[in-house]
């Protein structure tokens, strides 16, 4: 699997799970035994790897960054500069430097190695509906 890109349309701010569409990726590259990366070619939206079994755990989650960077017209961010793309842009700057834009999975056998109840995350931080552009990559280590 040299590249496989993968298009996330989004409807504003939320996670959206995307484990599935990896999975498949994986699939299709018929991939062994390596190192998968997953990378958000995006600077106001995140990746994550979080619980998929309790639906409150992303909207918690989705809370508790709304607290921490709430949009800048909210009198706690008049120290904000960059204001041009609208009141929520550099909040979702904030967002996705405190989270990341790559992820490395472990894969075995052509399956990632998460967790009973992990999933793969789009955290998307901006209001409107946005189309995300994901690059997966498969390095195998089936030549060693």
């Amino acid at each position: 699997m040299a590249l496989q890109h993968l298009d996330i349309a989004t409807k504003g701010q939320g996670l959206y799970e995307l484990t599935e569409r990896v999975a498949a990726a994986l699939d299709k590259a018929k991939a062994g035994n390596g190192l998968l990366t997953v990378f958000v070619r995006h600077t106001s939206c995140s990746l994550l790897i979080q619980e998929n079994a309790d639906p409150d755990v992303t909207l918690d989650l989705k809370s508790f960054f709304h607290r921490l960077a709430p949009p800048s017209d909210d009198p706690a961010m008049q120290w904000i500069r960059h204001r041009s793309e609208g009141p929520d842009d550099m909040p979702a700057h904030i967002k996705s430097a405190l989270t990341a834009v790559s992820l490395s999975i472990p894969v075995e056998n052509g399956t990632m190695l998460l967790g009973t109840w992990q999933g793969i995350y789009l955290f998307e931080h901006r209001d409107r509906p946005h189309r995300r552009r994901i690059v997966c990559h498969f390095s195998s280590d089936d030549w060693m």
